[in-house]
């Protein structure tokens, strides 16, 4: 751990500590998406992400669902429950592997991404709008680097 981000009682400086600056942030982002995706559509913020990943990329599994969104299996098995019941996704058998199941978006599914896409994209906006164009090219450049160190951190 570097020594800038200790205070002299030897605790984290919470104010300058990477990993929690993006934690924090994140579930903020999180809960306020959660609760006006719930009153306003119907789903929670895990659901929305599901359907997103599925609008980039159908007819997947739902291990590639936690491997691309880095969500727990039994997260992302209740996600997909729900979103089945609502009828707002499809779920059927892989023609090269019988036990594979593919999940892709119903139409219906389809509509309430779109809606909920206006959305949260209206979110991106505010949440940004206090950086320049380039600050924000600069924050997604670092921030994707950031993520292909996860391994390294990981390991």
């Amino acid at each position: 751990m570097s020594e800038q981000n200790l205070n002299k009682n030897k605790q984290l400086d919470l104010e300058r500590y990477v990993p929690a600056l993006i934690t924090y942030l994140a579930n903020k982002l999180s809960s306020g998406a959660s609760q006006h995706y719930r009153s306003e559509f119907g789903v929670g913020v895990v659901e929305w992400r599901v359907m997103a990943l599925l609008a980039v990329e159908p007819a997947i599994t739902a291990n590639r669902v936690c491997k691309v969104i880095g969500l727990d299996k039994a997260a992302v098995s209740r996600a997909i429950k729900s979103l089945d019941s609502a009828a707002l996704i499809t779920l059927e058998k892989s023609d090269k592997d019988a036990r594979q199941i593919l999940i892709n978006l119903s139409a219906e599914g389809r509509e309430k991404h779109d809606a909920i896409l206006h959305v949260a994209l209206a979110r991106e906006a505010r949440l940004l709008e206090v950086l320049s164009a380039e600050e924000r090219e600069q924050l997604i450049v670092m921030l994707q680097k950031l993520n292909e160190q996860i391994p390294k951190v990981n390991a």
